[in-house]
Parts: C-alpha cells; structure tokens; sequence
C-alpha cells in the first residue's frame, strides 16, 4: 500500500529523496498514513484520476485519532521549520530588523494550508497530493533547463576569455578546444539505454554472470534494490552506470561531470517513455517483461550522445547573452544609482555640518556682542558672560549697631 501511495504522488521510493524541498514532510505524512487500515483500504479502491481530483483526501477524516494526531504533530513541525528558513532568509538578507508577517510569507508554499497551522486537514492532503504530483511532473524539466543554462554560461565565459587574448595565444586556445572535443567524442560505442545489449552488458560485467544465461525475471530482481516490485528513477539510472564510464572519466580535463549526470538523466527518461506504460514514474515487473520482449529492446537504435545533441539552439544562445547584457546594465545602473545616493548623502551631510559650524559661529558672535554692549553701558556682566575662571563678588553685609 505504501508504494501504491507513493505511485499517487509520483515518488520514487520509500527510501529515496525527491528532490523537493518538502520531501520529508511527504514521506512522514504518507507512511503514517499507510498505518490507517481504513484509508489503506479506500486507497486500493480509488483510482489514479479520483485520487489526483482529490476525492481520496476526503477520506482522511475517516482514519484514525492517533494518526490524526500524528499528522497534526507533523503540520506543526514543518509550519515552524518553514518559519525558520523564512527568518534565516530575511537575516541573510539583512532585513534581520524588520517585522516578519509570516502569514504572508507562508502562503508562497502551496502544499499546507498556512491559515490553519494547528491541525493537518482535508485541505492540507489535498494540496500535498497535488503540489507533489505538479512539482515532480516538472521536476526533470527544470533540471533539463538549468543544463541548458549551464552549457550556454560555459561557452559564454570561454568566448569571452578568447577577447583577452592575443591572436596567437587565441588561436592555440581554440586548437585545443577542439582537440579536447575529438577526445572526448572517441569513446567505446555507447549501448542503446534499456535495450537487451545494455543490460546483458551489466549483468555480464556488473553481475558476474554469464551473458548466455542471461534472464529478464533474474535481472529485474537482482537491480530492484529495496525488494518492492519496481524500479524506481534511482534504481534505473544505476543501471547505466557501466555506460556513462564509456564516455566520462573525472580525470580527464576533457570530460565534464555535471554532463554526465546530464547524459543519466536522458537515459532514464528515455527508459521511463519507452518502458513506464501507465505513466506512475515507476517500472513494474510486469512493465519490464513486456518491454524486453518489443523489437526496440532486441533490435534497437544507436544511442545519440550529449556530444552529438547540443544542449541549445543558436537563437537560445543569442537570448542568453542579450540576457547577461542586460543583467550586465541592470547592475550597473544600480551602482551608478548607489554611488549618487552616496554621494547625495555625503553632500547632505556635508551642508548638515557647514550649518552646524555657521551655527556655532552665530552664537559666538551674538555671546561676544552682548559682552561689548554691557561694557559700553558700564553694568556689570552677568556671570554667565564672564570670562571663564572669574566669578562676580559676592556682596558686603556690615553689622551696624
């Protein structure tokens, strides 16, 4: 049951970490969850669609007190771990001095209900059902997007290294460009992912076992790792490993790591779309089998690799770099825009203390001209206006008889 709800979700796996940041909370929500016989029982009876509409969420205030409770415990906790990481972020921000409305702030995390921080709800499966399936769903994706970005800041910042150099030293730069690419482009033949060749291969190398006795039931069972009837992303991309070695070694300055977890994640998705047939970002047994009996797994294609595929087109190039332009100019402007508030504030305070001294020279002048005025007039000045040390004599009392 708890692998049919982390289906629902779009998890991968008791045991492995989806990469959201509220993954923990997830999980813990979920396996207390699978812990209610009532709600183990209607999730076998709702299917995937009712489940994402949210009919399965209404179920929750049929389960138990103690797993209610529980639940609310859990609410609590990562109410106050997200208000934390807000108040840690306003004091990386310096705003450490300005009065946090956590209320607002909470609402930018759409799989609780921040207006009931108490109590786990309806509402609260509901939306941690449905942000989990949307963020997973557009998870790859944006890891796809932040290569992309990655590929074009790498060829951004060597093109503008080039512009320091002179023309020879440019071009023995750009000759070993090239020659790093021809060596890392001459590797062993890359087996098609999933296919029959690539698994026999890692059951031959990886295995030990002999590629002549090689079977598709043994194989599942020995690579599904935590024993629950499926692969998982984990589980499958670990399958490829043999084949990435082909392409990448973390010793060679021609070869890039973060391409090679790049080059994985094609892979695996690659096997998810050709394998996955009910689209639960997990491979069955029955999936499996299948699949290894379809002609693309017995006969398949060459496998492009990322050196065969750039990750970007010219015009997405051409958007990047008018991109960092304009970054480029957005922060010049603002420090252009902090220096003449600097240098406003400096000549504020430079007239704040041109007054100051007019001021004090006023005060003088009006304190010297009362002193001349009692002395032309000949009355004794007051003790405030006399000099500094001299003090006015104090009156005679004779006892007359």
């Amino acid at each position: 049951p708890l692998k049919e709800v982390m289906i629902i979700v779009g998890l991968l796996g008791v045991s492995s970490d989806t990469g959201l940041h509220y993954d923990r909370y997830l999980r813990e929500v979920i396996d207390f969850l699978e812990k209610d016989q009532h709600f183990r029982e209607k999730l076998h009876n709702t299917d995937m669609e009712d489940i994402k509409q949210g009919k399965l969420a209404k179920e929750l205030d049929f389960v138990s007190h103690h797993v209610r409770t529980k639940l609310d415990e859990l609410k609590r906790q990562e109410v106050s771990r997200l208000r934390t990481l807000i108040k840690a972020k306003q004091d990386l921000e310096g705003g450490n001095d300005i009065a946090v409305d956590h209320q607002a702030l909470l609402k930018q995390f759409e799989y609780l209900n921040h207006m009931n921080p108490h109590t786990f709800e309806v509402d609260d499966l509901d939306r941690l059902i449905k942000s989990a399936t949307k963020d997973l769903e557009n998870f790859d994706k944006e890891r796809h997007e932040e290569f992309k970005k990655y590929e074009m800041l790498k060829e951004h910042d060597r093109q503008e290294h080039l512009k320091t150099l002179d023309e020879d030293e440019r071009r023995k730069e750009e000759e070993h460009f090239e020659e790093m690419k021809k060596k890392h482009a001459d590797h062993p033949k890359v087996n098609h992912p999933g296919s029959q060749n690539q698994l026999k291969e890692v059951w031959e190398e990886g295995d030990g076992l002999d590629p002549e006795d090689f079977d598709p039931k043994t194989f599942f069972n020995l690579h599904d790792t935590n024993g629950d009837g499926f692969f998982d992303d984990q589980e499958l991309e670990a399958l490829f490993t043999k084949e990435l070695e082909k392409i990448y070694d973390p010793t060679n300055e021609e070869d890039d790591m973060v391409e090679m977890e790049e080059e994985r994640l094609r892979m695996r998705e690659h096997v998810m779309n050709e394998v996955d047939s009910n689209k639960d970002r997990l491979v069955s047994l029955d999936e499996f089998l299948v699949a290894t009996k379809k002609k693309e797994f017995l006969e398949p294609d060459s496998w492009e690799t990322l050196e065969q595929n750039q990750a970007y087109t010219d015009e997405e190039m051409r958007e990047f770099e008018e991109h960092l332009v304009q970054q480029e100019q957005d922060l010049n402007q603002k420090a252009v825009d902090l220096q003449k508030q600097r240098e406003e504030l400096e000549r504020q305070q430079e007239q704040l203390n041109s007054q100051k001294i007019e001021l004090q020279q006023v005060r003088s002048e009006h304190h010297e001209q009362q002193h001349e005025d009692l002395a032309q007039q000949g009355l004794p000045q007051t003790h405030q206006n006399l000099p500094p040390g001299h003090q006015e004599a104090a009156p005679v009392h004779h006892n007359l008889p």
